[in-house]
């Protein structure tokens, strides 16, 4: 029985100035990403007195947990963060499946209208949500929606820039995979579920993240819409935890620390897939 050779390891090579530069940018770089984290973090051990004092320092003198007990017994976290988590997966769900469809069949298929109809796509990347607030709520009012989940879910699955991102995905997919499943008896649907999806996986993935992480994030359209404090999102319902009981500032880096946890931890699991994403969509588009 012979025995693989071991492997020499040369040696190291030594950094060249370049690498040495960019590795201080990084650095840098995540310093000042991080450091508003770290701040907040600090921030809420520390007791609401020594929050305020002037001049501010970074390590607590007395470690207390007193602003998240405060937070957890003075708000409903646990129904607020359920019901950001329904609605950000729900309006993730629909706009997937819209987004999907609607840029396959803007790429792939010819109908009437279709200029006039991608112009109006097109349009809806320039208009403020803002701007559509008091119509929506007009709408979702004459509908009965207020108060429930759908008046918040519903008007945020209008996706023009996701649309528009898998629009140019689809366009940059050779033809000559679908024209062979043609060949081969598959329908069009056959062709979308089993060649598009799979090849479109980086992109979806990406347009998937986006949209939840908006949603998570939304505060004006469910404070529009929602006055039944069970149905409230996170961000709404630690807003009204500071209007209720003022400005407590170790409370509130609690509250943002609390809101923000999911969406951290989704760059951290699925930064592959949000890079992978946008660099399809980017090369789709050339």
């Amino acid at each position: 029985m012979t025995t693989a050779a071991p492997v020499r390891k040369g040696p190291r090579r030594p950094w060249t100035p370049g690498q040495i530069v960019l590795t201080l940018l990084a650095t840098a770089v995540s310093a000042v990403f991080l450091a508003p984290l770290l701040w907040a973090l600090l921030t809420s051990l520390k007791s609401e007195t020594e929050a305020v004092e002037v001049p501010t320092h970074w390590l607590p003198e007395d470690w207390t947990g007193q602003a998240w007990k405060a937070l957890f017994e003075t708000g409903n976290i646990t129904a607020w963060f359920v019901n950001s988590l329904v609605v950000s997966v729900c309006v993730t769900t629909i706009v997937l499946v819209v987004s999907a469809l609607a840029g396959y069949g803007f790429a792939r298929t010819e109908f009437r209208g279709k200029s006039v109809l991608m112009g109006v796509v097109m349009a809806g990347l320039m208009v403020s949500p803002a701007v559509l607030g008091v119509p929506l709520f007009t709408t979702v009012q004459q509908m009965g929606m207020v108060d429930t989940y759908w008046g918040m879910i519903l008007p945020q699955c209008a996706p023009a820039a996701m649309v528009f991102i898998l629009y140019k995905f689809f366009q940059g997919v050779p033809r000559e995979l679908e024209e062979a499943a043609f060949i081969d008896g598959a329908g069009r649907w056959r062709v979308f579920l089993t060649i598009i999806v799979p090849l479109s996986r980086p992109s979806l993935a990406a347009v998937g993240i986006f949209t939840f992480i908006s949603s998570w994030n939304n505060f004006l359209w469910p404070y529009m819409v929602t006055n039944n404090p069970d149905l409230m999102t996170m961000p709404n319902g630690i807003a009204t935890v500071m209007n209720s009981y003022g400005i407590q500032w170790a409370q509130l880096m609690a509250g943002g620390l609390m809101a923000g946890l999911p969406l951290i931890v989704v760059f951290v699991f699925f930064q592959r897939q949000i890079v992978a994403g946008v660099a399809h969509t980017g090369l789709a588009g050339q």
